[in-house]
């Protein structure tokens, strides 16, 4: 099992988020990430970045194009301290939405023979579910935690809690699966 944790770096966690406030699901995040060390569960720790001018990104023509009118802070892909990153912690820096298309996490995973991700960070609707539509895709089990995730708007938070991600795999709380790793 791992634990894959979208997006929770120094430009992406001060956004206003909904329907859970960006401090609550940090605060969530570092209690799994706790508790995956001690039970064994490997910590995968996932920001987007790329080159300043952004000719490493992604950009079909689409009617609400990503924009970056302006120069990102030197530290907007630094991950927050609060995750505590250890040096047995995989990091996968990305260049789009989802965690796996352009990334070694796939090859990783297999490699260590895992076959279990337990989701979360921020956004639901982009980063978040975009990896875990690709994990399903990979034939990976899931669980989406609900309380340690949260979307630029409470609406499109709840239609992936409640019509995207249970068939993608289980939705569960913290406390669940805290308790599940033994925390």
């Amino acid at each position: 099992t791992a634990l894959v944790v979208i997006d929770l770096q120094k430009g992406i966690v001060g956004r206003t988020c909904a329907p859970h406030a960006a401090t609550l699901v940090v605060a969530n995040t570092v209690r799994l990430l706790s508790a995956a060390r001690r039970a064994g569960v490997l910590p995968v720790l996932v920001h987007v970045g790329g080159a300043a001018d952004g000719a490493d990104r992604l950009c079909p023509e689409a009617d609400q194009p990503l924009s970056r009118s302006s120069v990102l802070p030197a530290d907007w892909c630094d991950l927050i301290p609060e995750l505590d990153r250890q040096p047995t912690d995989l990091v996968i820096l990305k260049r789009q939405w989802g965690a796996f298309f352009g990334t070694d996490l796939d090859l990783q995973l297999r490699r260590r023979r895992l076959t279990t991700i337990i989701l979360c960070g921020i956004a639901t609707e982009f980063g978040v579910e975009s990896t875990a539509r690709d994990a399903y895709e990979r034939g990976y089990n899931q669980i989406l935690v609900e309380d340690a995730m949260t979307g630029l708007s409470a609406a499109s938070h709840v239609d992936a809690i409640e019509h995207i991600f249970p068939r993608l795999g289980k939705v569960l709380r913290t406390a669940q699966v805290g308790s599940a790793l033994g925390a």
